[in-house]
């Protein structure tokens, strides 16, 4: 058999030298033709570069393994045995394009249904077909091109998707789900209009009956089934809502307060209807706490965040995370990996249908529930259900429950079975509890206080992205360096203590951790005071300006969703962002600083406490932490860490306090993969330190602080001499 890309010159072309040196095996042997062109372009392939003949050759051979198995299944005069023996070659051949698009992924972009197939891959085919003993089909009339959809000139496919779709690239989907679905058609109120009466079946039913599903009794060996790690406890509320999921129950609008769990709510769900790939589709400032909570609360599995053009995806995760802003980018692919479930956080960010993020949830919503029988679709959001009723279209569009026009399968059912019209007052509040019963999920803090702990301090992993970060992360490395020259120094002279000294727990291998603390306390004294180049204060000074705007985003997503948020802030400059940022959303805030009369502090409090459009209490740290009575509200943001557990209590504090009548929860924003995380776990692990004066070990704050600041060095350092020395 000649080669094309072969002999002496090497410049023959798939479109030339094919059609007058093919091999010519027997006659009407389409698959023995398929079968030496495979091996022709794999051995171009291993010669790279790629060109385009090649590829062409690539798509045309592919197209007609595709044709040609289709045809093979539905041949009535073939028997049995020749059947699979004629897909066993097939396969053979699909098999060994696979492994020449491994040699060159590119050529799998050529694979996808919506591929181009150029007037020279119709003309090349034609000539295999007929080199085979085949007529070749009539080309049909060129038709215009439809539009591409909004945002299709963004798309990306990342190398690690197209990996994954080359584990198996000849697998077609599979629609048989879809065309099972089974339509309702209404019998009883063919000719009504349902939507608007169901609507507003939320506003006119006031028998007070809560907004919420009648949940199962979680069984005591639940959190042992769903594989709910050591240590850590569902909360009776989150554990009911996991055992409706175990029972089969797939749709879920879960509309709980913040702080009471949804994330881990949501992520059990999944463990309980094994709908992995799961896709959680949230905001950009909590995209790495989704990530945070796989990690805790499902060990065995593996979470990837999707950046940018999702260069850094890991397709084969079971839990592939992306904000709403870069939705447009990935939506195509999104469509197509193969997701058992869906989860849209804050999903009240979808409720303009018209609004481009609306649009690409629910493409990837409907398509999920093409080809999946029954996908854990969840819409998480905190915003009471009855604010306005019309804004959940689109959430109850993306659960299934309703199309553009009409309620569509269990939820016609459900409505047919009331027995009633629209015109009849029984309708509004059996329709309501019909959609309820679909699977709403509304719970206040209030209903489950026996639950849940009376104050609690729930941190939120935040990625510094972009140059800032790039800047904050350079600037920890230089600190770091400066250190590990001077730890190298001291032990080039002969003068360290024993490596690996330390107490108990404290001891890290191969470091000499007395030389370290020295290095970091020789750091912090030149620090203090220093106005030029990097240390420990203008680091975390420059991360708490990092994340202003993101925990002013996540303050103004409380807001919306409970009402009177406090926000805590140590710096001028991070309270006049986090204010701006208010302003701009059109959401009021009282603000209380250290420069102000006190008649205009007492003014702003009352304001925050009384005035129902002031939704944001904007406070310094330092100023507000003390003297003043905040309880209106149950939620507080803290922008900037504190360099002590007694600042961040007394902040807490002055919204739990007597008059507080829900339970507390203090949202402390963390830049992830930074010193700040570091110092927000050596704040916890000092927290014991005034029940150590209480017992008599009197401790003075300024000996706290200190202490925080040294070991937030050392641990700085230690890790980067553990990252040096391969640890």
């Amino acid at each position: 058999m000649a080669r094309s890309g072969g002999g002496r010159s090497g410049r023959s072309s798939a479109g030339t030298r094919s059609r007058g040196r093919s091999a010519r095996p027997a006659p009407k042997d389409l698959i023995g033709v398929l079968a030496g062109l495979a091996r022709e372009v794999d051995g171009t392939v291993k010669r790279p570069p790629t060109r385009p003949a090649v590829r062409t050759k690539f798509q045309v051979v592919a197209q007609l393994i595709r044709e040609e198995r289709a045809r093979v299944k539905t041949d009535e005069d073939l028997t049995q045995a020749k059947r699979e023996q004629e897909l066993k070659r097939l396969d053979g051949i699909a098999t060994m394009l696979a492994k020449t698009a491994a040699r060159d992924t590119s050529l799998l972009s050529l694979l996808a249904d919506d591929a181009r197939v150029t007037d020279a891959a119709r003309e090349y085919k034609a000539t295999v077909l007929r080199a085979a003993g085949r007529e070749a089909p009539e080309e049909p009339e060129p038709v215009a091109p439809t539009p591409p959809p909004p945002g299709a000139d963004k798309r990306v496919v990342p190398q690690s998707v197209l990996q994954r779709q080359m584990v198996n690239p000849f697998l077609a989907p599979d629609f048989s789900v879809a065309a099972a679905r089974q339509t309702v058609e209404p019998l009883r109120l063919a000719g009504w209009e349902l939507l608007e009466p169901l609507f507003r079946s939320f506003e006119t039913d006031t028998s007070g009956t809560p907004s919420c599903m009648d949940l199962p009794a979680p069984g005591p060996a639940l959190a042992a089934r769903m594989g709910v790690p050591p240590g850590r406890e569902l909360m009776p509320h989150q554990a009911a809502l996991v055992a409706a999921a175990a029972r089969g129950h797939r749709t879920f609008l879960l509309a709980d307060e913040p702080g009471l769990g949804k994330t881990a709510q949501a992520l059990l769900a999944a463990q309980a209807a094994n709908a992995f790939p799961l896709l959680v589709v949230a905001p950009n400032v909590v995209k790495s706490n989704w990530a945070h909570e796989v990690e805790m609360w499902l060990p065995g599995r593996r979470a990837t965040v999707v950046h940018g053009d999702g260069n850094t995806v890991d397709a084969f995760a079971d839990v592939v995370i992306v904000n709403y802003a870069i939705l447009d980018r990935h939506v195509g692919w999104m469509g197509e990996l193969g997701f058992q479930g869906m989860v849209v956080d804050e999903a009240h960010f979808i409720k303009n249908k018209t609004s481009q993020r609306s649009q690409h949830a629910l493409e990837i919503a409907d398509r999920i529930r093409e080809r999946t029988a029954h996908p854990l679709m969840m819409a998480l959001t905190g915003t009471p259900l009855i604010n306005d009723i019309e804004d959940f279209r689109a959430i109850w569009q993306l659960l299934g429950w309703i199309d553009d026009d009409k309620p569509l399968g269990p939820l016609m059912t459900r409505l047919e079975e009331i027995g009633v019209t629209p015109v009849n007052r029984a309708f509004a509040p059996a329709a309501r509890s019909a959609v309820v019963d679909m699977g709403i999920v509304r719970r206040r803090k209030v209903d489950v206080a026996a639950d849940i702990p009376a104050r609690r301090v729930a941190d939120l992993p935040v990625e510094l992205d972009g140059a800032v970060g790039r800047s904050i992360r350079a600037a920890e490395a230089e600190l770091a360096r400066r250190m590990v020259e001077r730890y190298r120094a001291v032990m080039a002279t002969g003068h360290g203590a024993v490596p690996g000294a330390g107490t108990g727990d404290d001891a890290v291998a191969g470091i000499d951790l007395e030389v370290a603390r020295r290095v970091a306390a020789a750091e912090l004294k030149d620090s203090v005071g220093k106005t030029k180049g990097e240390n420990v204060f203008s680091v975390v000074r420059r991360i708490g300006q990092a994340k202003a705007g993101l925990a002013a985003d996540y303050a103004a997503q409380l807001a919306r969703n409970v009402g009177k948020v406090v926000f805590f802030a140590k710096h001028v400059d991070v309270m006049d962002e986090a204010e701006r940022i208010f302003a701009d959303r059109g959401i009021g805030y009282a603000s209380i600083r250290g420069d102000q009369t006190g008649a205009a502090r007492d003014r702003n409090v009352k304001a925050f406490q009384e005035d129902p459009d002031v939704q944001v209490a904007v406070c310094s740290l330092m100023a507000a932490g003390v003297g003043l009575n905040l309880q209106v509200a149950s939620n507080l943001v803290l922008a900037e860490l504190s360099w002590t557990d007694a600042e961040q209590t007394q902040a807490i504090d002055r919204i739990h306090r007597i008059g507080q009548t829900e339970p507390v929860t203090a949202w402390r924003i963390i830049a992830a993969q930074t010193i700040d995380a570091a110092i927000a776990e050596l704040i916890d692990s000092k927290s014991n330190l005034a029940a150590r004066a209480l017992d008599g070990a009197v401790i003075e704050d300024g000996d706290a602080v200190s202490d925080v600041q040294l070991e937030a060095l050392v641990a700085l350092l230690t890790g980067a001499l553990e990252a040096e020395d391969g640890v």
